[in-house]
């Protein structure tokens, strides 16, 4: 079957958060994300060229539809539309307490960026970490773009939205680290194998509300350390630094 017009205008709606949300569906596009997502996740809509599908006879979706380029163009909410697109049901993860505190785990205050998210999350799965929970601020994970540029992380990676300062509050033993101007050289402080690292929004860093719950304050240091640089890193790149940093230490430990 081709597509038809209502369905076009379906895929577009999924632009927003709030149509998302009420569908409980997430849009991703291009051959690497779609097939990595399809292993993964349900797949409920899926529109492909028929080249596409003469290399993927065997893909199931609840509906299929057969496109022609200009048809796929139309449809896709990318600039360069990729062959295939689909439309995957949202996972509902739950959250176990228990194993909160035996993990490395990454929380999120308030990250604005799809594109600073999308990184992180592909970081997190880089570095072995399962399992990310964001206050209810942070740009939602299902967000076309944020989809776009975990580059298949998402599949492998549990984003979870809480309400940060009550989840922080009820972990009792476990560190809860943060980067801060004033903290503690990262490079010369004991890390652990378990705990919370908390990455703070792009413009304002960690939030007073959540400062209060860090017990361990680290501070990134530029090299040398008095060389005049950027005022902050950006947050995708501060995590990269903290979780190699954190993983190393653990490999050596």
């Amino acid at each position: 079957m081709s597509i038809s017009k209502n369905k076009i205008k379906y895929i577009h709606s999924l632009e927003l958060k709030k149509n998302r949300k009420e569908e409980g569906v997430f849009l991703a596009e291009g051959p690497k994300l779609t097939e990595e997502l399809l292993g993964h996740f349900h797949c409920s809509f899926l529109a492909a060229t028929r080249e596409w599908f003469e290399e993927h006879p065997d893909v199931k979706a609840d509906e299929i539809a057969e496109v022609t380029p200009d048809e796929l163009a139309r449809t896709s909410l990318l600039k360069t539309p990729q062959r295939v697109l689909a439309v995957f049901k949202q996972p509902n993860y739950t959250i176990d307490s228990e194993t909160i505190g035996h993990n490395l785990s990454l929380a999120l205050d308030d990250v604005q960026d799809p594109g600073n998210l999308g990184t992180i999350i592909r970081l997190a799965d880089w570095f072995g970490i399962e399992n990310i929970y964001c206050s209810f601020n942070t740009v939602d994970v299902f967000n076309p773009k944020t989809v776009q540029a975990t580059m298949g992380a998402i599949a492998r990676v549990r984003v979870h939205y809480v309400d940060l300062p009550a989840f922080l509050s009820a972990l009792k033993n476990t560190p809860i680290y943060g980067t801060f101007l004033d903290g503690k050289n990262m490079y010369e402080e004991p890390l652990t194998k378990n705990g919370i690292i908390i990455m703070g929004n792009e413009g304002n860093g960690i939030s007073p509300d959540i400062e209060t719950y860090v017990n361990r304050k680290l501070y990134i240091p530029n090299y040398p350390q008095e060389r005049n640089s950027s005022e902050s890193l950006n947050v995708a790149i501060a995590t990269a630094i903290v979780c190699a940093e954190f993983r190393r230490l653990a490999q050596n430990g």
